[in-house]
């Protein structure tokens, strides 16, 4: 295979060969990832659609200089089959992106935070529905408790006055969990015969592509806004995108996927409470048990998956780094 080699040892991840820096570093980039739904809020007096042009331009723009010079040798090797599924990635991708930053304009930081997390659960159902891959007893019994947990959600955002489109909000917010799930699915296959690099920056040239086109069919205005605007886009992309995937992956040469995995559960929750902190957003009662049951969800349905089937740290990247939020 072209680039980095999938069955290469994974690194021990005993805490004593674990250097310092890399503390910091990951705390910093989950912290990136609870920061994107809190930026979107301080963005959204311009429409949903901008802010998802310019954050994956900008990360396309950020990410080139150091993705062109490399990958012109990878991407002359790719088949047509490659470059087919790496477009539809693309546009599953930019969906996401779409539809995720729409959902934070009708519901609350919180509820959109979780909800989009749900990828591990839609993953296992088309991984049984296209991939014929069993789905386990544990997973079966996640998807329930999930299922029961979004459905409070939904009921106590309804509740919430705050937010009169709160349950459009949060179906928007599944989608994108759907979108993400479809994008990570098609990337297990691509990455087995592509690099990372000719992997992701394609990948996000389409997602790009994909939102700029659709903001000019709906004539959504791209230039006439302020500086802070490119400002907070330009932190979007290079915050969440770049160096929050970015933080995982170095970090998963030192700890296992499966740890990863729940320290990225910790996104929601710092979002959460940043929403409380900068907007006032307080989740009820209901609301925060529902929560409460699809966080245990995603944390039971992960450790069994991660466990039962260890991957080396390029392959597991590619499932718990690559999450866009």
């Amino acid at each position: 295979m072209q680039g980095l080699n999938l069955k290469r040892d994974v690194r021990s991840n005993h805490s004593q060969d674990r250097p310092f820096i890399v503390y910091p570093v990951l705390v910093l980039g989950i912290a990136s990832f609870a920061f994107s739904p809190i930026l979107v809020r301080f963005a959204s007096d311009a429409p949903g659609l901008a802010i998802a042009v310019w954050r994956t331009t900008l990360t396309v723009l950020f990410l080139a200089p150091f993705a062109l010079p490399r990958i012109g040798g990878d991407l002359k090797r790719l088949s047509r089959r490659d470059y087919v599924l790496v477009g539809l990635a693309g546009v599953t991708l930019g969906l996401h992106f779409v539809t995720w930053i729409e959902s934070l304009y009708h519901t609350s930081v919180a509820s959109a935070s979780v909800l989009v997390t749900m990828s591990p659960l839609f993953l296992a159902v088309l991984g049984f529905l296209f991939l014929k891959e069993r789905l386990r007893l544990k997973e079966v019994v996640s998807i329930g408790i999930a299922v029961a947990g979004a459905t409070l959600i939904g009921i106590g955002d309804a509740s919430d006055q705050a937010f009169g489109g709160a349950l459009f909000g949060n179906a928007l917010a599944l989608l994108a969990a759907l979108f993400v799930s479809v994008y990570m699915l098609i990337g297990r296959v691509v990455r087995q015969n592509v690099s990372f690099l000719a992997y992701v920056f394609p990948l996000y040239t389409a997602s790009a592509v994909t939102i700029l086109l659709m903001a000019l069919v709906r004539g959504v205005p791209l230039f006439s806004y302020g500086p802070e605007f490119y400002g907070l886009c330009a932190l979007m992309a290079l915050g969440p995108q770049i160096f929050g995937h970015g933080s995982i992956n170095f970090a998963l040469r030192f700890f296992n996927a499966a740890l990863l995995g729940l320290f990225t559960l910790f996104e929601p929750v710092g979002a959460s409470f940043m929403a409380y902190a900068f907007f006032g957003e307080a989740p009820t009662v209901i609301t925060l048990a529902g929560t409460l049951l699809v966080l245990a969800a995603i944390t039971f349905t992960v450790l069994p998956i991660r466990r039962a089937r260890p991957v080396s740290a390029e392959a597991a990247s590619e499932e718990v780094a690559q999450r866009p939020t």
